[in-house]
């Protein structure tokens, strides 16, 4: 009876070992397969903020192409303008400085 008793010890010993190691081996796994995942986690956190750096940068590179245009677009309207409007007064600038300079002449004469 001893013996059986022992025997059973052994054997219940020996089954408590291997759920032990069972347990460590899969806390290992655990740990590898969570620290995969986190790695993964971090290379994708990583990918998408570069992703989100680019957008930003190519809206911004876009709307500072659309406001250089606008400005440049708004310098050569006004720059029409005022050629049209120097253009209109250019008859009048022209008569008064022939008008002065016959002044002019007739005064050193």
């Amino acid at each position: 009876m001893k013996t059986e008793v022992l025997q059973k010890i052994k054997l219940t010993e020996s089954e408590y070992q291997k759920m032990i190691s069972e347990a460590l081996a899969e806390s290992k796994r655990n740990s590898a397969h969570a620290e995969l995942e986190a790695d993964n986690l971090v290379m994708k956190a990583t990918h998408d903020a570069e992703e989100y750096k680019k957008a930003r940068l190519a809206e911004v590179r876009q709307n500072a192409a659309r406001k250089r245009e606008e400005i440049l677009q708004e310098g050569r309207t006004r720059a029409a303008e005022l050629k049209q409007r120097g253009m209109r007064n250019l008859e009048k600038a022209a008569n008064l400085l022939v008008s002065r300079f016959k002044e002019q002449l007739h005064v050193l004469s």
